[in-house]
């Protein structure tokens, strides 16, 4: 049964006292370190004392050993696949005011832009000519895109066929809606559902919300419960970090996750990790509140990554080049390319039109796709586009059941390099394709159990010689 407002608790699952509390925390001693990172390795995750004390490590070598711990564990668990996907932005047009948005309502600077079907068809089309496979769908909150527009925007992106390619899951960041709505939204074929916080802290969400839908902390919340009560499996939460604390942020996100673990059985299937950065109109976004290191970004998103080891991380490209690369290492095991945070700007660059709306944010990664995937080959990572585990139900609790002893990777290493070699034959580059091929190969080759070889190996000549689309 959906939750009333007047029947939820005051400040939610959230106690801000307790969390900030623990984010005062001291810093732990070697012996402690030693045993923290001990629990870690085991791939059980952390508990919040754990955590609490890892992010109050300001020693530059034991935070290189958190980075470490990190960096094994993503390899026991994501190995060194990249996931790959590409924000749609389909209107800016909003009815909030958040001070931290360039497409706040009071932002009277911004072109506004929602985009009808023959637009959100180029966009697509623009996409699928690149290589991308993976979309998460975005509009602002507003009475111009309500969600019968959404849900047909959905249909008309996945209706869109470009050769051989055509678009194999759309993740959607929208407003929070009613249980029943998520329901409507769920029966569009949608993957994960995605919506941040922003802010867990609800005296400063108060002050970065002024007005409306959005000022209500506890309706957005509990967004997850009632996305997942619709039916949604898979939900990603996040925090806007610059706007408060980020040690209180941290620990709000872990309790985020608990909260969902022990009502639904499972946790968030992902947790993004957004800066704030500038943003046309907002004097917030451009003069950060509460500015984060890119020391203690690095070790925020270590310790996310042993502190909940199957959650998968996502990292956008508000960082710059230097950092992602960075951050690929540590943690990140999901990254936009080539993106672009105006509606039509897709489209308009590939026809070298200037665009005519206006964008959420500054970008930091300015590289293209065939760029980034040039450099992640570099770094012996594979590029995947694979969206095999939606598309088989391996969702929720069931990807859980898979991913925790490890099952899962006998599913994600092959697939995804099947969407590499589709990616390296249909969209790189002469050097991308030549240098892919050789790592591809390898690790193809370097497949451990003998018959998950043999079917990769088999699946390989397949689309080599004209399939596509193949996983397991």
């Amino acid at each position: 049964m959906e939750k009333r407002p007047d029947t939820l608790p005051k400040h939610g699952f959230i106690d801000r006292d307790r969390l900030m509390s623990y984010a005062e925390a001291s810093a732990p001693g070697e012996a402690e370190l030693d045993a923290i990172l001990a629990h870690a390795l085991e791939l059980h995750g952390l508990g919040i004392e754990e955590v609490a004390r890892l992010i109050r490590v300001s020693d530059s070598g034991q935070r290189a050993r958190i980075l470490d711990a990190a960096m094994q564990v993503k390899e026991a668990i994501y190995g060194r696949r990249m996931v790959f996907f590409a924000p749609l932005y389909i209107g800016n047009t909003c009815s909030n005011n958040c001070l931290y948005c360039g497409f706040r309502r009071d932002n009277k600077d911004l072109v506004r832009a929602v985009l009808g079907k023959a637009e959100i068809e180029a966009e697509t089309r623009t996409l699928l000519k690149e290589g991308h496979k993976r979309l998460l769908m975005l509009s602002g909150e507003s009475a111009t895109t309500p969600l019968d527009y959404f849900l047909d925007a959905i249909d008309t992106v996945y209706a869109v066929r470009e050769g051989q390619d055509h678009v194999r899951r759309i993740n959607v960041e929208i407003a929070p809606l009613s249980v029943a709505d998520f329901a409507r939204l769920k029966a569009t074929n949608i993957g994960t559902y995605v919506c941040f916080q922003e802010t867990y802290d609800q005296e400063l969400y108060a002050v970065y919300h002024p007005s409306g839908p959005k000022r209500d902390y506890l309706n957005r919340l509990y967004v997850m419960d009632r996305a997942m009560e619709g039916g949604i499996e898979d939900v990603g939460i996040g925090a806007l970090f610059g706007l408060g604390d980020w040690r209180f942020e941290v620990l709000s996100m872990f309790e985020h996750a608990r909260h969902l673990e022990e009502t639904f059985g499972c946790g968030p299937h992902t947790v993004s990790v957004p800066r704030l950065q500038p943003a046309p109109g907002s004097a917030i976004a451009n003069h950060v509140p509460s500015p984060l290191s890119d020391e203690d970004f690095m070790l925020l998103v270590a310790t996310i990554r042993i502190a909940m080891p199957y959650t998968g991380i996502i990292l956008s490209t508000r960082e710059s080049e230097d950092m992602r690369n960075a951050l690929f290492r540590y943690g990140v095991s999901q990254i936009s390319a080539g993106s672009r945070t105006n509606p039509g700007a897709y489209a308009q660059e590939a026809e070298k039109k200037s665009g005519e709306s206006g964008s959420q944010f500054a970008l930091g990664d300015h590289r293209d796709l065939d760029e980034v995937v040039s450099s992640l080959i570099d770094s012996g990572h594979v590029p995947s586009f694979c969206t095999g585990c939606y598309r088989k139900g391996r969702v929720g609790q069931d990807f859980m059941d898979l991913a925790k002893p490890g099952l899962i990777k006998e599913f994600c290493l092959p697939n995804g390099l099947f969407t590499f070699q589709e990616y390296l034959l249909d969209h790189a580059s002469t050097s991308t394709r030549a240098k892919g091929q050789v790592l591809l190969d390898r690790l193809a080759s370097e497949i451990e159990r003998p018959e998950v070889r043999e079917r990769a190996q088999t699946a390989l000549a397949e689309i080599k010689a004209g399939g596509r689309d193949i996983y397991f």
